[in-house]
């Protein structure tokens, strides 16, 4: 039924001459996500199937047919819930399978909620509502936006922020993000109260970025995009600096990570105009994009200058003074942001080694290892990724012991992510790796970083 409902939508779509990304605008999808659903790969939801009946004229044939959708994966869940001790394979033996594939969440650590999501999403509704994740019955849009509909935004962004930071940005967080998201930005064609509206922008714009930051990490680049933007465009609305410094952050993160660290750099200045208006971590954090798009152009002592002036500022940052989400940003994160920067540079120092290029090493080191030490539970792949690039320092400048023995510690959580970048991060492991791989320990690494990626 969803491939039907992808192909009708598909035929209407063009039966009027409108472009993914035309239909999109109208819906506040990006163009690749509108392919993605007539593809039936990613999901929709009764929301958005009449706000796209309605933008393409269908006169109630895509609404009708999205209830047949619904009514088929009603079924498929109801005969889960008839089995409730029985758990797909790849939920009740993790190890089974690799990094690409595997569910990430051990079944005994489930909340009810959890539970009842990730059997709704393999029963084929991939999506969510606020509302329904609420453990309210419908998800109709409110004529009027009341306080309880903002509030629903906040719990979907912060459980969607919580999902991504243990597990990574593919699986379970991404097939339960789409109708969460698109229930949220419908909120803004409603009728709001003047005294609610800029919070209405700033939760949408939370939950825009974490969606974001989400579908970075699962390499979905152009839906990330579409998202941070979705969020700075909120900030802007709400008049929120504070919303508009994370997304310029994720913007430049993005941009670095995808190869383009002098679109990332004006992104991370873009932020910092009038930096007076944000707190220190905020501050750091977007200096600290700065540093990782200096070093990945290979400027050495811009980085070095601009990691100095993160830590200056991350050094006046006091409790209590920061937005809820940037929570996240404490001494772990400083201390990883700041020795990834250093890592670029150190790795570019070691070919040839020279004195400067040790100092590099030294300073790249120390900042990881406090990264890996601080991190919380919470914040898994941060860790690994850490983990992951000390293990790739300490390998390249020619300790492969204690390299083996990190990097083992970081596969192990890497493992229960589900993370496009976790992956190509061991990946570069297992190459820096390969010149040293007549030691048996090495080969071992390489070989678990192999079964580990492509199980």
């Amino acid at each position: 039924m969803a491939h039907w409902f992808g192909v009708e939508l598909r035929n209407w779509r063009e039966t009027r001459g409108l472009s993914t990304a035309a239909l999109g605008e109208k819906v506040h999808l990006s163009g690749t996500l509108i392919q993605r659903i007539e593809k039936a790969e990613r999901s929709c939801n009764a929301v958005l199937a009449a706000a796209l009946d309605r933008a393409l004229g269908a006169g109630g044939a895509l609404t009708r047919l999205w209830r047949r959708v619904e009514e088929e994966a009603d079924t498929k869940a109801s005969d889960a819930d008839k089995t409730p001790a029985v758990l797909p394979v790849d939920v009740s033996k993790p190890d089974a399978l690799g990094i690409l594939e595997q569910n990430p969440f051990p079944a005994s650590d489930w909340s009810s909620v959890e539970r009842r999501l990730f059997l709704t999403a393999v029963g084929g509704v991939a999506a969510l509502s606020p509302l329904a994740l609420a453990g309210l019955g419908a998800d109709a849009l409110p004529k009027v936006v009341r306080q309880d509909d903002i509030d629903q935004v906040w719990t979907a962004s912060k459980l969607l922020a919580k999902w991504d930071n243990e597990f990574g940005g593919g699986g379970l967080v991404r097939n339960a993000s789409l109708g969460l998201y698109h229930w949220a930005t419908s909120l803004l064609d409603v009728s709001c109260p003047d005294h609610l509206e800029s919070e209405l922008f700033t939760a949408v714009g939370r939950l825009a970025i974490v969606m974001g930051a989400s579908a970075f990490d699962a390499y979905e680049h152009d839906d990330a995009r579409h998202y941070l933007h979705v969020g700075a465009s909120c900030a802007e609305r709400a008049g929120n600096w504070h919303l508009r410094a994370s997304a310029m952050n994720w913007l430049a993160r993005q941009a670095i990570w995808v190869g383009r660290p002098d679109e990332g750099l004006t992104h991370a200045e873009n932020g910092l105009v009038r930096s007076d208006r944000l707190t220190p971590r905020e501050q750091g954090m977007l200096l600290n994009a700065c540093a990782r798009a200096h070093a990945k152009m290979g400027h050495a002592q811009e980085t070095l200058r601009v990691v100095g002036r993160s830590d200056e500022s991350f050094s006046h940052a006091r409790a209590g003074e920061d937005v809820p989400w940037m929570g996240y940003y404490d001494l772990a994160q400083h201390h990883g942001d700041t020795g990834h920067a250093l890592f670029d540079l150190a790795l570019q120092a070691n070919d040839p080694p020279t004195p400067a290029g040790q100092r590099l090493q030294v300073a790249a080191v120390q900042r990881l290892q406090v990264a890996i030490k601080e991190h919380q539970a919470p914040y898994v792949r941060s860790r690994a990724l850490s983990g992951t690039k000390l293990a790739s320092l300490k390998m390249a400048t020619g300790d492969p012991q204690e390299a083996v023995m990190v990097g083992n510690r970081a596969l192990d959580e890497v493992g229960r992510l589900r993370s496009k970048r976790a992956v190509d991060d061991v990946l570069e492991l297992r190459r820096i790796a390969a010149p040293r791989s007549r030691r048996s320990e090495v080969a071992e690494l390489r070989e678990r970083i192999r079964t580990t990626v492509q199980a």
